[in-house]
């Protein structure tokens, strides 16, 4: 996978400037606290590390600078004749030659590592998003499966307990317009609380259902139902829920 960004992956502004300032200056002054030991002996190393610090923390541009002036400064104080650039010998050339080499080499194979690091990071990060994409429409698909599964349960049910239907009641409005086509011809419109009446309906007590459509529970439940002779008796009714695509639905029917 090929990632443009991935050579952006150092910080820009102010503050990595004055990072890459104050890293030269303490290579600088730990460089002059051990002159009086080490002479002119590795006059460029402690800016080599300063640069290499700078360049994984801060970027390619302050390492270059650090190293840039960090072979002015050596040159200048720890090269001898020191503080003088009147002579140009071997121990200048040596420090010219090496110094930016050794420097240059610690840093682009820092740069290297760093963009790696960045671009491998971006990589997952992309992965990371594309597998909770994939996550979540692997949820979306089984909710809209297991809607529909309860759907298909709902149907069958109203289909083998045709003759037992007192009514259906939706949980969410407008839920029943997809359930249009199942209510029988000639039966009662649709009352209030998303009622729609079954088969049974006319035979219920009509206390029966204003109480029913105001707190209708998955359960048993006893209503008053006209038998043959016109005569009314306490029935068992079953209610079950049924959660489908188009809403959540309570069906009333007689307990068999």
């Amino acid at each position: 996978m090929e990632v443009q960004n991935a050579r952006h992956w150092a910080p820009r502004g102010t503050r990595v400037w004055l990072t890459a300032a104050a890293a030269l200056a303490i290579a600088s002054g730990v460089r002059m606290l051990l002159h009086p030991f080490l002479g002119p002996i590795m006059p460029g190393t402690a800016f080599c590390i300063a640069a290499a610090l700078v360049e994984y923390f801060c970027g390619l541009a302050p390492a270059f600078t650090v190293m840039l002036f960090g072979l002015g400064i050596a040159d200048y104080l720890f090269v001898p004749p020191y503080a003088s650039i009147a002579v140009f010998d071997r121990a200048d050339l040596l420090l010219l030659v090496s110094y930016p080499l050794v420097t240059l080499l610690v840093i682009i194979l820092i740069e290297r590592l760093r963009r790696s690091q960045f671009r491998a990071e971006l990589i997952a990060s992309v992965a990371q998003s594309r597998y909770e994409m994939l996550l979540r429409h692997d949820n979306e698909r089984m909710l809209a499966r297991r809607a529909v599964d309860e759907t298909h349960r709902l149907l069958r049910h109203l289909s083998h307990h045709h003759r037992t239907f007192i009514f259906i009641q939706a949980l969410e409005r407008n839920a029943l317009q997809p359930m249009d086509d199942i209510k029988p011809q000639g039966v009662l419109p649709r009352l209030p609380n998303e009622i729609a009446p079954g088969p049974r309906f006319a035979d219920v007590d009509s206390e029966d259902i204003q109480r029913l459509s105001k707190a209708l529970w998955p359960g048993s439940h006893r209503v008053h139902l006209k038998s043959g002779d016109g005569v009314s008796k306490l029935t068992e009714c079953v209610c079950e829920r049924f959660t489908t695509h188009a809403g959540d639905f309570l069906v009333l029917r007689i307990g068999t």
